[in-house]
């Protein structure tokens, strides 16, 4: 489905925690994501997964996936992942996101992949490749965060 990327060269694992796919399943709930019918599915050493569906929620009205979909469904990923990395007490924003849509979808589910292009301490920097059921490059999204504090519960 996706291209092999170099393995990471530090041992540190990217995301801090044990987060299961259930809990960022269940943090959708009542958000964007829910309508639209995203899926978290897998989360691997540097890399978040997740789906969402090409239909009526999700399709322009040239029966084409949305633009706009794609992109809320990079973003979804990233800032999932990019808050993952955060040290404890930050939280992560978008400030910034970018997408080239590179091929049509009109049926079926596209999985978007977030990788870590940099984890800093202010800011993150997320490459997020959504693909169809063939694994053809559908859509190329960056995605740019702040770390900032998080707010006292």
């Amino acid at each position: 489905m996706t291209q092999p990327t170099e393995p990471r060269l530090d041992a540190r694992p990217l995301f801090r925690g044990e987060t299961t796919l259930a809990e960022l399943n269940a943090m959708s709930r009542d958000t964007a994501m829910e309508p639209l019918g995203i899926h978290f599915t897998e989360i691997g050493p540097d890399y978040l997964r997740g789906t969402m569906p090409v239909d009526a929620r999700t399709r322009q009205p040239y029966g084409l996936l949305h633009g706009g979909a794609s992109v809320l469904l990079a973003e979804t990923l990233g800032s999932t992942a990019g808050g993952l990395c955060a040290p404890q007490g930050k939280g992560v924003v978008g400030i910034e996101i970018n997408a080239n849509h590179v091929r049509g979808v009109r049926e079926g589910l596209v999985t978007g992949t977030a990788r870590a292009l940099h984890v800093g301490a202010s800011t993150q920097v997320w490459e997020i490749r959504i693909e169809d059921a063939r694994g053809k490059l559908v859509c190329i999204s960056r995605l740019t965060l702040a770390v900032v504090p998080r707010p006292a519960a």
